[in-house]
């Protein structure tokens, strides 16, 4: 059995990730203070794809992707409060246009992790009055853009900036306040649920949903039941609260600590997978803002350059997961840090069989967006963190075809994972793709 007929293949990229440039946000705020990024970096110049996105489009098209996810960058658009720049947006019209032109199916998200700079100054996602200004945001990029793309993510993984902004303190607002992460968790549900009224309002056809973050818990000892609990409250806040959410209308345990909103039941189009890695959790008291729970590795666990631990079964299970919702599923994330290209062939392969194992079962899910198409600057990484299948320098701009971005040309062409490998040699970034490998 082939992937289903008109299943989407691509890459996914963020605005502040890969644009160069965007000096309006917390973000270029956080990343001017010393120790905040790794090596010093910062993420200008970026891939400088504000710029080169046309020729980058090309070379992805080249390698036989069908679809693209990307984000806006809502500092662009809406510099200052309630004003909107028309360069800007005339300029992400043109950016879809160019993906439509190519056959491409563009998957447009609103929010990836940068807020405008008076928008975290005047208390970011803390703030219940931000949940009113992303929807007017969001409503705004609807009347512009919305015909030019039918997928829509509103907010990129909403638990991943709870998270790292607010428990851990490494991402901006640099907080270690457990309230703040809740409270700022609730106003992304209520922003989610305005900005997905209004679009439908204007555009009742588009296909709306969240980026999910989700990673597998299991007990570091199954045995003992201390693990157990902290394994299973590790997947209840971080991976179901948000979806159980979303699909009843009104906030649940723990969010219904930091407040009682309620908005539209069931607004989800479809269900955005981010899958990375598994976590093998362990109580430890110690770790009182981690709900107890130690994170913890095998020893002989194969590991990506950031030491995830590379489970493909954990797709499977996220998706199978997932299919409880009863939603169509796209993985709108999914990838590996690996400067050298040595695993990610074989992360490309192992991983896609698992979703092809998930889609026999009878999972639905409709595409596959791996992270990324270019090294970019990885937020605290910096451009440390090599996830690209093509290679970027950021001080030159070279792109350089990987092995694995061949691989990955040959699956998206087929619709089908090869029954053998044998990849060619890598080409320049301007050659078009090799003969195909040999495929079922």
């Amino acid at each position: 059995m082939t992937f289903p007929d008109g299943f989407l293949w691509g890459t996914a990229t963020a605005a502040h990730q890969v644009e160069g440039g965007n000096h309006g946000n917390d973000w270029w705020a956080w990343e001017q203070v010393p120790g905040h990024i790794k090596n010093g970096d910062r993420s200008d110049p970026a891939c400088d794809h504000y710029r080169r996105y046309a020729s980058d489009f090309d070379l992805l098209k080249r390698l036989h992707q069908n679809a693209h996810r990307l984000s806006l960058e809502w500092s662009r658009i809406e510099p200052t409060p309630g004003e909107f720049s028309q360069p800007a947006i005339q300029h992400y019209r043109e950016v879809l246009q160019a993906l439509v032109d190519r056959g491409m199916v563009p998957l447009v998200t609103l929010h990836h992790f940068t807020n405008p700079t008076w928008v975290a100054d005047a208390g970011g996602w803390e703030a219940p009055e931000t949940a009113d200004r992303f929807a007017r945001y969001a409503e705004r990029v609807a009347t512009e853009l919305g015909g030019l793309a039918r997928f829509w993510i509103t907010i990129n993984e909403p638990t991943v900036i709870a998270y790292q902004g607010y428990v851990r303190g490494e991402w901006p607002p640099g907080k270690r306040d457990l309230g703040a992460a809740a409270r700022a968790l609730v106003t992304m549900v209520r922003g989610h649920w305005m900005a997905y009224t209004r679009i439908k309002s204007l555009h009742p056809d588009a296909q709306i949903g969240v980026a999910h973050h989700l990673r597998v818990f299991d007990p570091a000892r199954p045995f003992m039941p201390q693990d157990r609990a902290v394994a299973a409250a590790f997947n209840r806040v971080f991976n179901e609260t948000i979806l159980k959410s979303l699909r009843l209308g009104r906030l649940v345990f723990p969010l219904t600590r930091a407040g009682s909103a309620t908005g539209p039941a069931h607004t989800q189009d479809f269900i955005g997978l981010n899958y990375y890695a598994r976590e093998l959790v362990r109580f430890n008291r110690r770790y009182r803002d981690e709900l107890f729970g130690e994170r913890v590795l095998p020893a002989d666990a194969p590991r990506s350059d950031l030491n995830w631990e590379l489970y493909p079964e954990g797709l499977f299970r996220a998706l199978r997961s997932l299919s409880r919702e009863r939603l169509p599923i796209i993985v709108t994330e999914n990838g590996i840090a690996d400067a050298a290209d040595a695993m990610r062939p074989d992360f490309l392969l192992s991983h896609l069989g698992a979703m092809k194992r998930a889609i026999q079962s009878g999972v639905p899910v409709r595409g596959y967006f791996h992270w990324t198409c270019f090294d970019n600057f990885e937020w605290a990484e910096g451009y440390s963190a090599k996830f690209g299948l093509i290679a970027c320098d950021p001080a030159t701009q070279e792109r350089r075809v990987r092995h694995s971005a061949r691989l990955y040309a040959e699956i998206c062409r087929a619709n089908d994972l090869p029954v053998s490998v044998e990849l060619p040699p890598a080409p320049r970034a301007d050659e078009e793709p090799a003969g195909p490998t040999d495929l079922r």
